[in-house]
């Protein structure tokens, strides 16, 4: 069976994985433009800027001079064609190494200026100047100069890195911390609707998922399902009915028979009374079925009163084919639920005992629960799941409609209780069925046999 596909590649590794791919290349047109390729050429490092501020000085009558500094003197060390004009904003100049003449005019007026980049046409770029503002001690210069050369390339890559490398990455995580989110967020409601679906069952008829719950791309499939559910609820209701109306019609014609049956003078007729039985019998279950769904009657219930009545009209029947039953109270107390039902409960039980078990039959009470215990062969582990299947039987030879224990365990579910098989202590099946309870108090036991 091929795996189903998981949404988390379309939703999220496929948009991560886009993002992603235009963020690089979105980063590398930065790049390129910012480093002008076309520009071509070296220009005048601007990191000398500050080395010339500091060495600028001021005297007392407020002209401007320079000092050599060590920091200047390595400067100058490095690019012995050093040249540069430091300006303040009052017009007061200085000069340093042999400025060409081409620059000649700008004395006086770089206070005017704030940035600039120059450069010659041609290497080796002797006219490449630098024009910046610089704050000092002594305050707000303007300098223009020449010194080393650098590429443009690597100082606007690295600037690069330093402004645009934080906004990649902070884009990446955004995009691997928020997308998931977002995708989780999105698919919430679809996780609220499998919740609701995984609480559908059998016994939860009449409940559909949750539309609003359901993002547009999902909702005609959740409309379709609720569809669904419907034309089964329908369907299940039309089911009901007939097979309700069905047991009821039956009831009369098979009555007749019945009658006719017993009153037969032949042998062979009367011998099919037991056949007439089982036919009455799987019209009233089917009755007992369509009763539970309609006619549940809540009330508080004595339970051990309830099990002596049952045990007391089937004792007769139970007594006359050698068999013993006792009823034994350990504990009692008040039950909540459906009286008759629970009644149909126990005799079906008993009656199940009486016709697959041994020679004794013990019903015992302990509070809202009770057990019916019989010493024939038992039920094998491995069916007794099966057994309250509809129309199961554990030998096909055996006669039966295989409705009994299917409606004791609707019976006893819809009264929030339990059906337990077990192994009898001394052999044979032990059939455990749990209700609801109250205050415990002791009754004696009673018992019937056949003498």
């Amino acid at each position: 069976m091929k795996k189903p596909s998981s949404l988390r590649r379309p939703l999220i590794i496929y948009p991560l994985a886009v993002n992603f791919a235009i963020l690089i290349i979105s980063f590398t047109i930065i790049i390129a433009l910012a480093i002008r390729v076309d520009s071509g050429g070296r220009y005048t490092d601007e990191q000398m800027i500050p080395v010339i501020a500091a060495a600028i000085d001021r005297d007392e009558t407020g002209q401007l001079s320079v000092a050599m500094t060590p920091e200047l003197a390595e400067l100058r060390s490095k690019s012995p064609r050093l040249w540069f004009v430091a300006e303040d904003d009052t017009g007061r100049s200085v000069s340093f190494g042999s400025v060409p003449r081409h620059y000649a005019s700008f004395v006086g007026r770089l206070s005017d200026l704030s940035f600039a980049q120059l450069r010659d046409r041609h290497p080796p770029y002797k006219l490449a100047a630098v024009v910046r503002r610089q704050i000092t001690d002594i305050g707000e210069l303007t300098i223009l100069g020449h010194g080393e050369l650098s590429d443009l390339n690597l100082t606007v890559i690295l600037a690069s890195n330093v402004i645009v490398l934080p906004i990649f990455v902070l884009l990446a995580l955004t995009s691997l911390l928020v997308t998931p989110w977002i995708v989780r967020r999105s698919l919430a409601g679809i996780h609220n609707i499998a919740r609701e679906a995984e609480a559908i069952d059998a016994n939860t008829r009449g409940h559909y998922l949750s539309e609003n719950y359901a993002p547009r791309e999902i909702a005609p499939l959740v409309s379709a399902i609720n569809a669904a559910l419907r034309r089964l609820d329908e369907g299940y209701e039309r089911q009901k009915r007939f097979f309700g109306f069905a047991a009821h019609e039956l009831r009369t014609p098979i009555a007749v028979l019945r009658g006719k049956v017993e009153s037969a003078e032949s042998q062979t007729t009367r011998a099919l009374a037991s056949d007439v039985q089982r036919l009455a019998t799987l019209a009233e279950q089917l009755l007992d079925l369509q009763r539970l769904e309609n006619h549940q009657h809540q009330e508080r219930f004595d339970l051990a009163e309830l099990t002596r009545k049952a045990v007391g009209e089937l004792a007769p029947l139970i007594i006359a084919d050698g068999q013993t039953i006792a009823v034994e109270v350990l504990a009692n107390e008040p039950c909540f639920g459906d009286p008759s039902a629970i009644e149909r409960v126990i005799m079906n039980l008993i009656q199940n005992a009486a016709k697959h078990g041994g020679q004794r039959i013990i019903v015992r009470v302990t509070g809202c629960s009770f057990e019916i215990e019989d010493d024939g062969a038992g039920i094998p582990p491995e069916e007794r799941e099966r057994v309250f299947e509809p129309f199961y039987r554990l030998r096909p030879s055996v006669t039966g409609s295989g409705l009994g224990l299917n409606l004791v365990q609707e019976v006893v579910t819809r009264h929030g209780g339990r059906v337990e098989i077990l192994d009898a202590p001394g052999g044979g099946a032990l059939v455990r069925v749990k209700l609801g309870g109250g205050h415990v108090r002791q009754t004696p036991s009673t018992a019937y046999d056949k003498g």
